[in-house]
This record gives C-alpha cells, structure tokens and sequence, in this order.
C-alpha cells in the first residue's frame, strides 16, 4: 500500500513556474510508476506525465510537453512535476498516483493506478 501527499500547488500568472511535490510513505516509490493526473471543473481527469519505476521511461501529455518535467527522488521518496511557461488551461487539481512498474501505454489511463492522492490545486490566471 501507498499513501500520497501533493504540495505545492497555488495561484500563479501566465508565464509563471510551479513545482509539485507528492510525498510517498508507507511503501518506496522504487516499485511503483508515479504520475501526475488533473482535473479541471466539468473536465475528466487526465494524464499529465508520468515516470516508471526504474526511472528509465517518461511520458508527457502532448499539452505539456517542453514545460513540465517529472522526476523524483527515490531515498526521499518522494516524486515532482517541474512546471513552466504555465497557461490559464492548466488551471486545475494536480493529483499524484502510483502504479505497476511499467505501464507503457496505459500511462494516462486513471484505472490503470491503484493508489491516489488527494490532490493540490493549481491555478493561473492571464
């Protein structure tokens, strides 16, 4: 089992950078692919990016490809989504989640993930 805390989150301007954080406990992020979901009011949740376990593979939601960035530290057990140049439809509820180690496809699937966050929220106005 997992538990996940995000942080982070907050208001910011057009152009500006944020930097989330998910805290891991009760398991190490070693074993487990890592992501970041959103959802914004009346939109479903969808994927943003994600890491798998050995840290070898990344995935990025075309959306944000070139301004966010994943990564995570494992003795801190503890993964980040860098995020720059931030535009107002990023505005939403950042949630972290844990899953298989390798996910290939599926990365950007919410069922695919068997542990969630509560979630941070972002916005940015223009």
């Amino acid at each position: 089992q997992v538990q996940l805390v995000e942080s982070g989150g907050g208001s910011v301007q057009d152009g500006g950078s944020l930097r989330l954080s998910c805290a891991a406990s009760r398991s190490n992020i070693r074993y487990w692919s890592m992501s970041w979901f959103r959802q914004a009011p009346g939109k479903e949740r969808e994927g943003v990016a994600a890491l798998s376990a050995a840290g070898g593979l990344s995935y990025y939601a075309d959306s944000v490809k070139g301004r966010f960035t994943i990564s995570k530290d494992n003795d801190k057990n503890t993964v980040y989504l860098q995020m720059n140049s931030l535009k107002a439809e990023d505005t939403a509820m950042y949630y972290c989640a844990a899953g298989p180690p390798v996910l290939g496809s599926a990365w950007s699937a919410p069922r695919a993930y068997n542990y969630w966050g509560q979630g941070t929220q972002v916005t940015v106005s223009s």
